[in-house]
């Protein structure tokens, strides 16, 4: 649901429960599109993180503390010259307007009191923060506007502050009848949030589900249901009669706990049962040098609710542009070498005719007595005693002589021999790089988290099949903190009739659990010429009983690519018939004494 007026106006009439009287005693500003204001209030720490992102425009208390850049930008330093050590005196937003405005007391230099505002625009591409005097001139903004970049008025230092221009009614000024008129016939979910301010989509087509109201169908009884629940919903905001909740954890809205309206079925709608989250928290440390962190408040329901679903939207647009970039490294590589591949089976197709050539200049040369070495001739026939002395037709270049042709053919002949050495061994390496590179992508696809996502990325880093990819690239690094990856991998691990089986995620676990974590008598698995993952069982020196092993094997087909498949093969063997070939490739293993169970792919 996008951060609408409803939402808006939630969130501002907690905060006015929560953080007005407090003053700033931090403020921080993660990147260009956030800045976050801690404050203390009434003996607690709280931090109202305001994001103008185009995706994730919002204004809420948050818990969640984030790196701060080594120098503070420009702005984040104006707004610590003015703000820090100023007391909130009001925070207020008009009607459903996603504007919020936070004003501020504080001394100056000469000890008077001076009045200063923060203005909050949520307004998708267009949401800014600005800071304004006591005379509503503009001091500066996150974001410079002017004509020329197709703004309806000036967002620069100096400039008198202008409110955006309103042109959609305030549905509390409009009675059941114009509302009536309004959407008379057209469809609810585009002509409402079109035609009343702070009013989305998204909240209509969920409060038509909610009430079983059909979007083009519906009835005079329908619509006065639907007009009088929307208003319930705005006449209860700032109270805990109205909550933010889920939908299909993709979204969310706001709902009315307590309207009298009579539902169809409410046991069975979807944001009254499991899917309502009342989101709760517990204690929080103040960090000096992060962010501050605010306890728990039974009046901050939204607040808490927005902190928690845009932290986990974040989270996932983090993981898939991280798994995204690495997947385009990876397919840019793969690319690459495809090509290189391509051009490997043309020069081997050449070699094909290698011992025609040869026999060519044999048969010419034995011939030479017989052939006019002066005349120029196009062709010869020639008897070939390779095959029963048939006569055969040998091409020859007219502008040399027979014997110069014979010597051309050896040449080529010799050429194609010493190519057809080298590229054999070329095409050889060029296939493992794929199998190599088929590997990371196989492991990109299965990976579920950002701590995954930065093994597979240290892999990368490491290989020189990538070093001119990573040099020679566009791709913007995402600007997460990465953990240092520990010396020992956390591998999947399985409890099986007592013993317990690892299962590598990547191939940096594959060769840990295969070269360092096995032991002579423990057992391994791998699907037979599938691409899986390397699975350890620790015996412990026990004896594996035939059912344990099954099991294994099954789980080992689940974490390959044929997890969707049946009777799939699967080897093992004692870890001591398994060896990593020096200078092979991260996971790249081989061994013998192995045999072959068939089962399907099954995850306990």
């Amino acid at each position: 649901m996008a951060f609408d007026g409803i939402v808006t106006k939630q969130v501002v009439l907690e905060l006015k429960h929560t953080i007005v009287g407090g003053k700033v005693n931090k403020v921080f500003e993660p990147n260009k599109n956030e800045v976050i204001l801690g404050i203390y209030c009434n003996g607690k720490n709280y931090s109202l993180n305001i994001s103008i992102s185009s995706n994730n425009y919002r204004m809420n208390l948050t818990t969640n503390t984030k790196p701060n850049p080594l120098n503070a930008p420009n702005f984040c330093m104006l707004l610590r010259k003015h703000l820090v050590g100023a007391r909130i005196t009001d925070i207020y937003s008009n009607s459903l307007e996603r504007i919020v405005f936070i004003e501020f007391e504080s001394y100056n230099e000469l000890n008077d009191l001076v009045n200063k505002k923060l203005v909050i625009e949520l307004m998708g591409k267009h949401s800014n923060v600005i800071l304004l005097n006591n005379k509503n001139i503009i001091i500066d903004s996150l974001r410079h506007l002017d004509s020329f970049s197709n703004s309806c008025r000036d967002i620069l230092p100096a400039h008198e502050y202008i409110n955006p221009p309103a042109d959609k009614l305030n549905i509390c000024k409009v009675g059941l009848d114009e509302f009536r008129d309004l959407v008379k016939n057209e469809k609810l979910s585009t002509i409402i949030p079109n035609s009343f301010n702070g009013i989305s989509k998204t909240f209509i087509l969920s409060t038509l589900a909610f009430l079983d109201i059909s979007d083009s169908h519906y009835s005079n009884e329908n619509i006065s249901k639907l007009y009088k629940y929307i208003k319930d919903i705005i006449y209860n905001l700032g109270t805990d009669n109205v909550l933010a909740v889920p939908i299909n954890n993709k979204d969310y809205t706001i709902i009315n706990k307590t309207s009298d309206i009579a539902y169809t079925d409410r046991s069975n709608c979807d944001l009254y049962n499991k899917n309502i989250i009342h989101i709760q928290k517990q204690q929080f440390v103040a960090n000096a040098d992060e962010q501050c962190l605010f306890p728990q408040n039974n009046i901050s329901q939204t607040n808490f609710f927005l902190d928690d679903f845009y932290k986990q939207k974040e989270n996932n647009e983090v993981f898939v542009n991280y798994k995204n970039n690495l997947l385009k490294l990876v397919l840019s590589a793969l690319k690459k070498i495809t090509k290189k591949v391509n051009n490997i089976n043309s020069k081997l197709k050449e070699c094909e005719n290698m011992d025609t050539y040869r026999m060519y200049g044999e048969l010419i040369t034995s011939n030479l007595y017989r052939i006019n070495n002066n005349i120029n001739i196009s062709s010869i026939f020639l008897e070939n005693y390779y095959d029963n002395n048939n006569f055969l037709e040998i091409p020859l270049d007219k502008s040399i002589s027979p014997s110069y042709n014979a010597k051309k053919y050896f040449k080529k002949y010799n050429k194609l021999k010493s190519t057809l050495e080298i590229v054999s061994a070329q095409k050889l390496e060029a296939n493992k790089e794929l199998d190599y590179l088929e590997s990371i992508i196989y492991e990109l696809e299965g990976a579920t988290s950002v701590s995954e996502l930065e093994e597979i990325d240290i892999e990368i880093s490491e290989n020189v099949l990538f070093k001119n990819n990573i040099k020679n690239s566009n791709i913007k690094k995402n600007k997460i903190n990465k953990r240092k990856v520990h010396d020992e991998y956390e591998p999947i691990t399985y409890t099986i009739d007592g013993f317990t089986l690892y299962v590598g995620k990547n191939n940096k676990q594959n060769d840990y659990i295969t070269t360092k974590l096995g032991k002579n008598e423990d057992l391994w698995f791998h699907t037979k010429d599938i691409r899986g993952s390397h699975c350890l069982l620790k015996c412990n020196g026990e004896n594996v009983k035939e059912h344990t092993i099954i099991t294994c094997a099954e789980i080992t087909a689940f974490h390959s690519k044929a997890k969707l498949s049946s009777n799939v093969p699967v080897d093992y063997c004692f870890i001591k018939h398994v060896k990593k070939p020096s200078g092979s490739k991260p996971g790249m293993v081989i061994y013998t004494n192995n045999k072959t169970l068939y089962v399907s792919p099954k995850e306990i």
